[in-house]
């Protein structure tokens, strides 16, 4: 073996996505491993999802990879780290990649990564892999898209391009992983199964709290017939009952979005899917080629009802627009999801109430909230610099744990996420009768809470 790749993503510490049980594989790496297989290179994945670190370093232990590949993200950033440095201590190269380590480079080599592979790995690790074999983790400035530390230095190499074009790429190596766990995971908990595929890499739009470390503000997009293919695979393979589309922005293209649904009509493929778009590439013609094609669960990125916030975040959208493909997306059989930022800087309780008012209209199946937190390299992190707050030493936790010094505390927005979630229960047009009185009455309570719960906790604030 070459080299082992893995994630740190380990599911039982993850309390949320136990209760939810939804996993998907690690795409990314799984990849990384087809490509490189193809080029005849040794690879082995561990996939940590259901496992701990212990079984990685088990299994280290047995194989003694040459060279180990980490994906680190928001989530994973601790488990990398100790894995990392568990590797480096046993006499192991490790390279990291993914959008973490290219933000934080100089942590990452320091705690344990030998090399920092930033942007698209593919054709990176295929020139990275024969070089350490041969001379080590050492010069290498003739190979693009790297960060390493020499003789004291942080070196940089050039960037490297972006991949041209997505079909040449083998599919993701999900024969790597068990697929069989993830299949009795969804079942249990589900009844059916799902399957994730991307039918695009990266995202053009200029939202201020979005990462693009990997992909940067690129968007390339595979044929219409090569994710049929993939599709036909999987179903021929798998035999899910749900597939996820885990595009940034999948209906971006509606040209492209024809001619796959034409694809798939043309295959008799019509598999119920779930999927993420945005309210300005959404409208009923659009929506009604996602029926057609068995779209059963579309998320919204709304973030706000508030369309100062929306234009300060710098989202091209309008939070007018929203209610209204809500109920297009309703008319056509396709349940509706929000996503909800809350916190973003300069945010006041008018903004509050303006979202509040949204989902009040919009009716949707299901909104999630989020407490916004600064990402290194967004425009955001830049805004809030000099007030971000880190509850601990770095290598322990995420920039999912920072906030800002002077914005409302946690415990007013958990009042405000009370408030918004029974404000629409309370307004939803759903079950009558003894039920749905007792549950309405039982909203109102808890959306008075809501707002009581933050005028009690409005002058607190973060860092006080």
């Amino acid at each position: 073996m070459d080299f082992l790749l893995s994630h740190g993503y380990l599911l039982c510490e993850d309390a949320h996505e136990q209760a939810v049980m939804k996993p998907y594989p690690p795409l990314g790496l799984l990849y990384l491993s087809s490509y490189l297989k193809a080029r005849g290179f040794g690879v082995q994945v561990f996939d940590s999802t259901f496992q701990t670190r212990e079984a990685f370093q088990q299994l280290f232990e047995r194989q003694r990879p040459s060279v180990v590949g980490l994906y680190a993200n928001l989530m994973t950033r601790a488990n990398v780290v100790k894995m990392a440095r568990f590797c480096r201590e046993h006499g192991c190269m490790v390279v990291v990649g993914g959008p973490e380590p290219a933000m934080y480079p100089e942590e990452y080599l320091a705690w344990g990564a030998d090399v920092v592979v930033v942007g698209e790995g593919e054709q990176t690790l295929e020139e990275l892999l024969p070089h350490l074999a041969r001379h080590g983790p050492a010069g290498m400035t003739h190979i693009r898209g790297l960060i390493y530390r020499e003789d004291g230095q942080i070196v940089r190499t050039e960037p490297r391009p972006l991949l041209p074009n997505l079909d040449a790429l083998p599919f993701p190596d999900r024969g790597a992983v068990d697929m069989g766990g993830y299949e009795s995971a969804w079942r249990t908990r589900h009844g059916h199964f799902s399957v994730s595929l991307i039918a695009a890499r990266g995202c053009p739009y200029t939202c201020t709290w979005c990462s693009h470390a990997v992909f940067g503000n690129s968007h390339r997009r595979r044929s219409p017939e090569n994710v049929a293919d993939e599709v036909e695979q999987i179903l021929a393979t798998y035999h899910p009952e749900m597939l996820w589309y885990a595009d940034d922005v999948f209906t971006i293209d509606h040209a492209w979005l024809t001619s796959y649904a034409r694809q798939l009509q043309r295959r008799g493929l019509r598999v119920p899917f779930e999927t993420i778009s945005r309210e300005d590439r959404l409208d009923e013609a659009v929506i009604s080629t996602l029926a057609e094609m068995g779209c059963a669960r579309l998320w919204v990125g709304a973030e706000s009802g508030s369309q100062r916030v929306l234009d300060a975040m710098k989202r091209r959208t309008d939070a007018r627009r929203v209610p209204g493909i809500v109920h297009f997306l309703q008319r056509h059989g396709i349940q509706a999801g929000l996503f909800v930022m809350l916190g973003y800087e300069g945010e006041e309780l008018a903004d509050l109430e303006a979202t509040v008012g949204l989902l009040r209209e919009a009716e949707p199946a299901q909104f999630l909230t989020a407490l916004a937190y600064p990402i290194r390299g967004t425009p955001y992190y830049e805004q809030v610099r000099d007030r971000i707050l880190s509850p601990g030493p770095w290598e322990e936790g995420s920039d999912r744990d920072q906030t800002v010094a002077g914005r409302h505390s946690r415990r007013y927005y958990r009042f405000v996420t009370r408030w918004m979630v029974n404000e629409t229960i309370l307004h939803h047009h759903g079950q009558g009768g003894v039920r749905g009185f007792a549950r309405k009455v039982k909203a109102a309570l808890n959306a008075r809470v809501g707002r009581l719960g933050m005028w009690w906790t409005r002058r607190e604030v973060e860092g006080q």
